[in-house]
């Protein structure tokens, strides 16, 4: 038994969609962002740090999504893997580990944007910085993917799902149109099988209910 503890629009889609990739049989646990119960002890026995995904796979739980990711490809489908040896493999590597950058910045965005809910909260000149930041991090893939379909010049890997989670929330804070290749390398992920069975098993949106978040005048 395979189980993903997951919350909508979450860093945990990387997991369920990777899984989809992989065609594997698994089970969906739904927790809320906003709840507080990923601060409950129940769920703090299983991710220490009260994020999700948490991943019961093997007699034991994965609690973070770059090492799941790995540990998927490494005992369930090494195709999306590229293993020590490989020619791709450093590079695999590298954006295995550069959507954890991506990702920093789309968490201090949601923060400023999101979870800090006053206005008094905010700060625009913070919200101004890791939007640019952010774009900076798009633009380093959309190089690579003008291209190229995939981050790999081999094809489609597990990183494309790491990396492409990061782009499909990042287009709520920086204007894709700016960064044509980036555009189309997500149009070309939201079109795989996998990726739409994904997206419907993903639920309700509770953390991004807006297209985009801009910064507020003033």
């Amino acid at each position: 038994m395979i189980r993903l503890h997951h919350c909508p629009q979450a860093r945990s889609f990387r997991t369920l969609w990777l899984m989809k990739e992989m065609g594997l049989d698994f089970e969906v646990v739904y927790r809320s962002f906003f709840s507080g119960e990923l601060r409950g002890n129940d769920f703090l026995a299983l991710s220490p740090a009260g994020r999700v995904p948490a991943l019961e796979i093997d007699d034991r739980v994965l609690f973070e999504s770059g090492a799941t990711t790995e540990y998927l490809c490494e005992t369930r489908d090494s195709a999306l893997w590229r293993a020590p040896g490989d020619d791709e493999r450093a590079d695999w590597l590298e954006w295995l580990h550069f959507a954890e950058t991506i990702g920093q910045h789309l968490a201090a965005l949601t923060q400023q944007h999101i979870a800090l809910y006053e206005d008094h909260m905010r700060s625009a000149t913070v919200m101004k910085l890791e939007a640019r930041r952010l774009e900076k991090t798009l633009e380093v893939v959309d190089r690579v993917v003008s291209g190229r379909d995939y981050l790999l010049a081999s094809g489609f890997s597990a990183v494309d799902t790491n990396v492409g989670y990061g782009v499909m929330v990042a287009q709520r804070f920086v204007p894709l149109d700016l960064l044509p290749g980036a555009k189309l390398y997500l149009e070309r992920l939201e079109s795989r099988p996998a990726f739409q069975a994904a997206q419907a098993m993903d639920g309700k949106p509770e953390i991004y209910t807006r297209p985009f978040y801009g910064v507020p005048d003033g």
